[in-house]
């Protein structure tokens, strides 16, 4: 099962739940990019694009589904988790309107999939690992990568699998069927990719760039 969830598989309760808890995480990531310096502008561009990029790509699961990396953790590292949150909602919104990927009424809750859960648990697992345990950073970007994006695939299997208990004629999955199914797909194939693209990306920024990882500590804010 892939992330984005699409319009029918959550209720109307589920979905008017989902935009009311994002109104105010929406107000503070975007209130929070004024504290993004000139110089960054360009990379949440460049890391925006890439984001769209790698959601394109979709890797074949057991079971006829797909599964697909995010990039959300990247961002999160470069910049900031806040920052990640508005790229992933501007690219979550225009696949929804233009490529039918993932709904219109299910647009809050692939935010908070994607942009909020795996972002944050992501940025918060490297930081844990690479503060706390002074495991190498570029190691502890690819962990807290694999983590997040389970994490954010489990938490979507829990939002369709509550479907038949609470709004029956939605999602027909069981909690039993859809957890399981969300999360090993992501165990098996989309978060081995996603660890390794981000533990990739972001060795290459320490090698080449390193002034990047100076800057994000001031645009955090």
């Amino acid at each position: 099962m892939k992330l984005h969830i699409p319009d029918g598989y959550l209720g109307p309760y589920t979905c008017a739940f989902f935009y009311l808890i994002m109104i105010p995480i929406w107000y503070k990531a975007f209130k929070w990019l004024k504290n993004l310096k000139p110089s960054q502008v360009p990379l949440l561009g460049v890391l925006t694009a890439f984001a769209f990029l790698v959601m394109m790509y979709n890797m074949p699961v057991p079971g006829g589904t797909t599964a697909h990396i995010v990039g959300g953790t990247i961002i999160a590292i470069l910049i900031s988790p806040w920052a990640a949150t508005v790229s992933l909602s501007i690219v979550l919104l225009i696949q929804a309107l233009f490529f039918g990927d993932g709904g219109i009424t299910t647009y809050a809750a692939n935010v908070f999939n994607m942009g909020v859960v795996l972002p944050f648990v992501g940025y918060y697992t490297y930081k844990f690992l690479s503060e706390r345990f002074k495991l190498n950073e570029v190691i502890s970007a690819g962990i807290g990568a694999y983590i997040g994006i389970v994490t954010a695939a489990t938490v979507a299997g829990i939002e369709l699998g509550i479907q038949p208990y609470i709004q029956p004629g939605y999602c027909p999955y069981p909690l039993r069927v859809s957890v399981p199914a969300m999360a090993i797909a992501h165990l098996v194939t989309a978060g081995p990719a996603a660890a390794v693209v981000t533990a990739a990306v972001v060795w290459y920024v320490k090698k080449s760039r390193p002034d990047l990882f100076e800057m994000r500590t001031i645009a955090r804010g």
